[in-house]
């Protein structure tokens, strides 16, 4: 009798699977979407499997898939569906308009620092915030925000000098820089002087959280909410956020002080959308979103999303942009001096620091940034959650598809660019651009909800690069072949990336 009863249990058990796998892969809509090229199908978990291995080895799968499917693939474990498309003409889809704006699931790992700010908001509540930010990338105030980031490039190079001939990890000293001068350019603070002890604090806290979140971005499991909330990594997110957000509280509150006392940055006298900043007082994005608070456009919780989104966007990218820019001049001496040789046509023998009309003529070492861009994109894929029904390469997709833009792989075809793996600044010529898809190079988005910090980023990685070319030789140590990406939302290299300092005879 009790065989019997386990036989029938067995039975049911697989009656009951049976079951789930129709009810989750045959359906209708599944049906439609697993029409879609993609990774075999499993029993029951169709592709969930996948995922489920070394961070470097989940990248890695990248190439090999982008190889096998022609500009598109699909990832299904239900209830979740997946697209992957890079190719410009879907890419473009996507991107054009704003039917297709709002950010997909996968940011919410980020969720609990940035909150409704710039980078995940969507909607109305995007658009005011995009309006309010918009003139803080006016050209008067970049102007000013270069002056911070000289003085910061002049630090950066006084490190180096300590490290004369001696092998160093370029990262954590490029981070250093970047971390500095998004604080001082977004809060009007810096983390040293009589902030020193509580700016290092928070600079070691910005730190971490990159690290949790890229920690629980390339583990699968920690991706359910229900997991990691049982996981001690999610108290240490909490304290570390509490750490982060108390700083610039602080930096909010004396900031308005500040300006209670001594006037805004901002000329009151027009509005705010089309002011500039005063030139004899030193600007940041807070005076702008301050300016708006009194206006009532938003509150201090508003202000506080949005400077920890800039906190978090303007350090992290712009560091892995400078890092592999260092690294493919270090790679390819050539380049090198004729980056160097454009130093010595703007500025001769003089030592004096850089003004942004010396950055405007440094043609070439900005097409040595668009290309570093194209191999290496710091944002090197986006995700979008597609709320209605799309047709792309054409297949059905379903509305409730997570799309991601694999801009790293888009960058790398070679039906787009030439010899792809090659690093050549001279594809970025005009006349070597012409007839190119207009999606087929986004490293900083494309559409509506392109980059707004774009200009702040390439003038941040051409302060720090001539600066350090012109009074540095770059050697390489460590070669693009030997770069181990890790996959999560800033694209960074898994091992140190090292390089030899050699000072030049000026």
């Amino acid at each position: 009798m009790s065989l019997n009863m386990l036989y029938i249990s067995l039975i049911i058990i697989v009656i009951t699977l049976v079951l789930l796998h129709l009810c989750f892969n045959y359906h209708e809509e599944a049906r439609e979407f697993l029409k879609i090229p993609g990774l075999k199908d499993r029993f029951l978990i169709g592709n969930a499997f996948e995922i489920f291995m070394a961070p470097e080895k989940l990248f890695a799968l990248r190439f090999v898939l982008a190889k096998k499917f022609k500009g598109i693939f699909r990832f299904y474990a239900y209830p979740y569906k997946f697209i992957m498309i890079y190719n410009p003409e879907d890419a473009e889809a996507i991107l054009s308009g704003m039917k297709f704006s709002e950010k997909s699931i996968v940011y919410r790992i980020i969720k609990p620092w940035l909150a409704d700010g710039l980078l995940l908001s969507s909607g109305a509540k995007w658009q005011q915030r995009r309006k309010i930010l918009t003139p803080a990338f006016h050209f008067d105030i970049l102007r000013q925000f270069h002056v911070t980031m000289e003085e910061n490039s002049k630090q950066l190079t006084d490190t180096l000098e300590k490290n004369i001939k001696e092998t160093i990890d370029i990262k954590p000293i490029i981070t250093e820089y970047t971390i500095n001068t998004i604080c001082e350019t977004a809060m009007g603070t810096k983390l040293s002087g009589e902030n020193s002890a509580a700016g290092k604090t928070y600079k070691n806290a910005v730190l971490s959280l990159g690290e949790m979140f890229a920690q629980r971005f390339v583990k699968a499991y920690l991706f359910l909410e229900f997991v990691f909330n049982l996981s001690s990594l999610k108290f240490k997110q909490e304290k570390t956020i509490q750490i982060v957000k108390k700083f610039t509280g602080e930096v909010i509150n004396k900031r308005k002080e500040y300006i209670d006392q001594y006037g805004s940055a901002i000329n009151p006298t027009e509005p705010h959308g089309d002011g500039v900043y005063k030139k004899r007082k030193k600007a940041a994005f807070l005076d702008l979103l301050l300016a708006a608070e009194n206006e009532g456009q938003i509150d201090r919780s508003g202000i506080q999303e949005e400077v920890d989104t800039f906190m978090f966007e303007g350090h992290d990218t712009t560091a892995s942009g400078i890092t592999f820019l260092l690294l493919m001049l270090a790679n390819h001496k050539d380049i090198q001096e004729k980056v160097y040789q454009e130093m010595n046509s703007i500025f001769g023998d003089s030592t004096r620091q850089a003004t942004i009309d010396d950055l405007a003529q440094m043609k070439y070492l900005e097409l040595c940034i668009k290309e570093t861009l194209r191999l290496y994109p710091p944002v090197h894929f986006m995700a979008r959650t597609l709320n209605e029904p799309v047709k792309l390469s054409n297949y059905n997709i379903p509305a409730g598809t997570e799309c991601l833009i694999l801009i790293f792989d888009l960058h790398r075809r070679e039906d787009l660019f030439k010899n792809a793996l090659t690093f050549d600044p001279d594809r970025f010529l005009p006349e070597n651009s012409v007839g190119r898809h207009p999606y087929a190079y986004i490293p900083f988005s494309a559409g509506p909800r392109n980059c707004i910090g774009k200009r702040f980023a390439i003038m941040e990685m051409k302060s720090a690069a001539s600066a350090v070319i012109r009074r540095y030789k770059l050697e390489a140590i460590t070669k693009p072949e030997d770069i181990r990406f890790v996959g999560d939302i800033i694209l960074r290299s898994i091992d140190p990336i090292y390089m030899k300092i050699i000072k030049r005879k000026i």
